[in-house]
């Protein structure tokens, strides 16, 4: 097991508390990591200070807990900005059943493919006139591509055989027509695995109705939010789901869920929103047995359900269940 620096991104909100807590317990777990502070990510004169982004080009590995947006500087949210900036292109949610956590259904196991860097998140908006609002949708040929051999090359080296591409090209004919266009190509070159198109609205029908049925799902910016929220809800939520952003030499784990800044402080909050990225980028980081160990752990406490927070219907504070946890290694 090699040890590596990762950098630690503890955000403005909750993560300020869970921060430390998580990596203590990634060490009592046996993992090698050492932790690179940023604090201060966001700039004055620039969406994110350069000495962040240069500790996460360096490290090459990043925990990301959530940050507050600041319209009052005119930006969209520090996570676009540090997307757009190290070239996170790929976002990559692993959906599936957590032992312990109730949902509707059981045996969910699917990936959303989103690309991060353009559609309406591009932020090209101006008024053409006084009350009428006009925001731009990119797409572009070249970010299609790429995001698509992002998701062939990932499907079949985890052994996925089914890849959906997700759109609204029967309106946006252009857009997202160049989007399906460019995905039905790709997949050519890939005939091991299925693919096919479905429009966006009956992928969130088909994904409540019969979810089973999806593999990889492949979206636009928006689209991919959307989906990938609605996914969460199929497992369990926020205690259930992590996310990773991929670039060509980065790697981004954050929570993608757990903001609740009205408990900041209170000892209150769900560690499990950044626990679970942290235990995926150890996984990542080719350090197995900590992060199985860190698995195992957490489903033996919510299986036997003493030991939750209130939203996981327990009574429970943070540090008991992280205490807990701790207490469950093996």
């Amino acid at each position: 097991m090699k040890s590596r620096t990762v950098t630690l991104l503890p955000g403005d909100l909750i993560g300020r508390d869970l921060a430390g807590p998580i990596t203590e317990l990634c060490a009592a777990a046996g993992a090698d990591v050492g932790w690179e502070w940023i604090e201060d990510v966001v700039g004055d004169d620039e969406p994110i200070r350069p000495a962040c982004l240069e500790s996460i080009r360096r490290n090459g590995v990043a925990l990301k807990a959530p940050f507050r947006a600041r319209p009052e500087l005119g930006r969209q949210s520090p996570s676009v900005d540090l997307r757009k900036s190290l070239g996170l292109y790929a976002g990559v949610r692993h959906l599936r059943n957590q032992p312990g956590i109730k949902s509707r259904y059981q045996d969910i196991d699917l990936v959303i493919i989103r690309e991060n860097t353009e559609d309406v998140y591009a932020g090209l908006e101006h008024e053409v006139h006084p009350g009428v609002v006009e925001s731009i949708k990119v797409v572009t040929r070249a970010a299609s591509e790429r995001i698509f051999r992002f998701a062939f090359r990932y499907a079949r080296a985890h052994g996925r055989r089914r890849l959906a591409i997700v759109h609204k090209a029967n309106i946006m004919k252009q857009s997202d027509g160049l989007f399906l266009r460019v995905g039905t190509e790709i997949a050519q070159d890939y005939p091991d695995i299925e693919t096919r198109g479905i429009i966006v609205d009956n992928t969130c029908m088909q994904l409540v109705q019969r979810p089973h049925q999806f593999d990889v799902l492949v979206c636009g910016n928006l689209y991919g939010d959307i989906v990938s929220d609605l996914g969460a809800g199929l497992v369990g939520g926020i205690s259930a789901v992590w996310g990773v952003d991929r670039g060509e030499d980065c790697a981004l784990f954050e929570a993608i869920h757990g903001r609740v800044p009205e408990l900041l402080g209170t000892d209150k909050a769900n560690p499990l929103p950044l626990l679970r990225p942290a235990i995926e980028l150890l996984k990542h980081l080719g350090q197995h047995e900590p992060a199985n160990r860190l698995d195992r752990a957490v489903a033996a406490v919510l299986t036997e359900g003493k030991h939750m927070t209130a939203d996981l219907g327990g009574t429970a504070k943070t540090s008991e269940m992280l205490a807990a946890i701790q207490g469950a290694l093996a």
